[in-house]
């Protein structure tokens, strides 16, 4: 019997979907990872349910999210990102 080997799937789910998911806003790209660690698991089961700005700072890093908070952002736009990040990825964020 055949084992099951994580390297090789994790290395065909990368090169499927590459490392990153981008996105534009304003003509600004911005980039978020196409898997999550544990750590960030762990971070984000630590976050408040309504805890929007945690959640963008955490998947996106300081760096990324202070660019994207200069944006005028509605929680509807916040919600088509996090809906196509979710059907790209398969990781299902901001949902209940």
């Amino acid at each position: 019997m055949a084992g099951f080997d994580v390297n090789a799937a994790r290395a065909q789910r990368l090169e499927a979907l590459g490392r990153e998911w981008t996105f534009e806003l304003d003509g600004d790209s911005f980039e978020l990872p196409t898997e999550l660690t544990r750590a960030t698991a762990r971070k984000l089961r630590d976050l408040d349910d309504n805890d929007v700005d945690g959640l963008l700072r955490l998947l996106l890093g300081e760096q990324q999210f202070a660019r994207f908070e200069k944006h005028d952002v509605t929680m509807q736009d916040i919600a088509a990102i996090l809906e196509a990040y979710g059907k790209e990825t398969g990781l299902g964020l901001g949902e209940d």
